[in-house]
């Protein structure tokens, strides 16, 4: 009779669960033992020189994740692998978008806020214009929220929205357009906010 895997509550602690069963020397070697046979915890523990009751609760937590089931064949349960599981599992768990969504509860936004305080006054200009590239980016985020999207501002009009954060203007118009968050035409005459349909993919 096959162990059936837990309820998964959510993904990030189902991760979590299948990075702890692979964490463990002893596990990974009764992966690898049971991905060519099905074997018996006796048969295990001598191949593994680790005691039966060891190698039971190694199974035991196989078994809890999902990876393992047994069958019973005359007086011993005999152990296989869940290819299919572990390989789905595998897919699904470290899939391009599921490890970003670990993340979901983060406050990514936390650094920017920190930046953009260490370098305001309390009225909200600038004392400094930057020079570490991080840094800039995260004022010019900041910045560029001055600016409302789907609307065309002339230099003049660019000039007295970044004049209110810092005197040294054509620096921030310059690295608003070089950070591709201001977009500009004419030579400079016309300048709107970059949509994100205008960013280039990475």
């Amino acid at each position: 009779m096959k162990n059936t895997s837990p309820e998964p509550t959510n993904l990030q602690e189902e991760l979590l669960l299948f990075f702890k069963a692979m964490a463990d020397a002893n596990r990974l070697k009764i992966i690898g033992l049971l991905a060519s046979q099905s074997l018996s915890v006796e048969q295990m523990a001598a191949m593994l020189k680790l005691r039966p009751s060891t190698v039971s609760n190694h199974l035991a937590f196989l078994s809890h994740v999902g990876l393992v089931s047994a069958r019973a064949e005359g007086y011993y349960n005999m152990y296989s692998l869940e290819q299919d599981h572990l390989q789905a599992m595998a897919r699904r768990l470290l899939a391009h978008e599921t490890l970003p969504a670990m993340a979901g509860n983060v406050d990514q936004s936390a650094y920017e806020r920190k930046v953009v305080a260490d370098f305001s006054l309390p009225d909200g200009r600038l004392k400094t214009i930057p020079a570490q590239r991080k840094k800039l980016e995260a004022v010019l985020h900041h910045i560029i929220k001055s600016f409302q999207p789907g609307v065309h501002y002339s230099e003049k009009e660019v000039n007295e929205i970044l004049a209110r954060f810092h005197a040294d203007t054509a620096t921030l118009r310059r690295e608003l357009v070089g950070n591709r968050l201001l977009n500009r035409q004419g030579g400079g005459g016309d300048y709107w906010r970059v949509t994100e349909a205008e960013k280039p993919s990475e």
